[in-house]
């Protein structure tokens, strides 16, 4: 995810993080900040809200990604 995301391919990195079973918040995480590099501030936030109604708890990290969203 991270790497697809760092080269701009996002949909190569949504497959990615899609076929992952059980995110975890590494993952979200990383998809989150593939998102915010790209501009794509809306989708990142839209997976934020997400990430939180399946229950995890944002970390430095997260918040990190989304302030760059």
């Amino acid at each position: 995810v991270n790497m697809y995301g760092k080269c701009g391919s996002l949909e190569d990195a949504r497959c990615v993080f899609d076929k992952i079973r059980g995110h975890d918040l590494i993952s979200w995480s990383a998809m989150l900040a593939a998102y915010s590099w790209n501009g794509r501030g809306e989708e990142a936030l839209e997976l934020f809200t997400q990430m939180q109604l399946e229950g995890l708890v944002p970390n430095k990290i997260t918040f990190i990604s989304i302030l760059d969203a």
